[in-house]
């Protein structure tokens, strides 16, 4: 019997209803989400301590270059970026291993770190997740095209690319409400993303390649 789903309609469901069978996903989201929560219960006083603020690091404090992007504003900063998490593993849960998303990760946030001391001094502070997080976008966006469907492929990068030039042009979405976004992190980390999946995506073909002359 017919679901009525179209095909790429049908890949995004069966995406979201296969999200990590083995429970391996389900650790690596729960232990993020325990690591952003522990974080979130040093308060104010470790959040200054940990934010990414641009004077601080210049005098020698890199390890908020870090920790930066894991402490957040207040609860519901949190609880958003929570959610981003979560959903990012649903949708993307086969593209990468382990060590992809670390790299991921990791280019990211050091593509936001790179901008904002060197490009954007009126940046005097920063915290949250949500860079790095476009750069996962971005990065699944970059698989997708390889795995999934165009369209599913091509809708993808479309909303991410639409939102991204809204903040170019309008600043933070309406929706976010009275949340201080920096929106500059959305973008540098989107570049860092797309990079880390161009990488991995030569990476696999360099490996399918050596693997077809054995």
């Amino acid at each position: 019997m017919s679901d009525g789903l179209s095909g790429p309609a049908r890949s995004f469901s069966q995406r979201l209803g296969q999200w990590m069978p083995d429970g391996r996903g389900w650790r690596g989201v729960g232990l993020l989400w325990l690591g952003l929560v522990l974080l979130s219960l040093l308060g104010e006083d470790g959040r200054l301590l940990l934010r990414y603020e641009r004077e601080a690091v210049l005098q020698g404090e890199y390890w908020r270059l870090i920790t930066g992007h894991l402490v957040h504003g207040n609860t519901r900063h949190l609880l958003l970026n929570a959610a981003a998490v979560a959903l990012i593993a649903a949708l993307f849960q086969q593209e990468y291993s382990r060590r992809g998303w670390l790299l991921i990760a990791l280019l990211s946030a050091l593509a936001i770190d790179v901008a904002f001391v060197f490009w954007e001094p009126q940046i005097t502070w920063y915290v949250g997740l949500s860079g790095v997080l476009h750069g996962a976008l971005a990065a699944g966006a970059v698989a997708w095209w390889q795995y999934q469907p165009k369209p599913l492929a091509l809708g993808l990068t479309a909303i991410l690319v639409g939102k991204l030039s809204w903040e170019y042009w309008q600043g933070a979405l309406p929706m976010v409400g009275d949340l201080a976004v920096v929106v500059e992190a959305h973008r540098y980390g989107a570049l860092g993303g797309a990079l880390a999946g161009f990488i991995l995506w030569l990476q696999a073909h360099r490996q399918v390649a050596v693997k077809s002359r054995i």
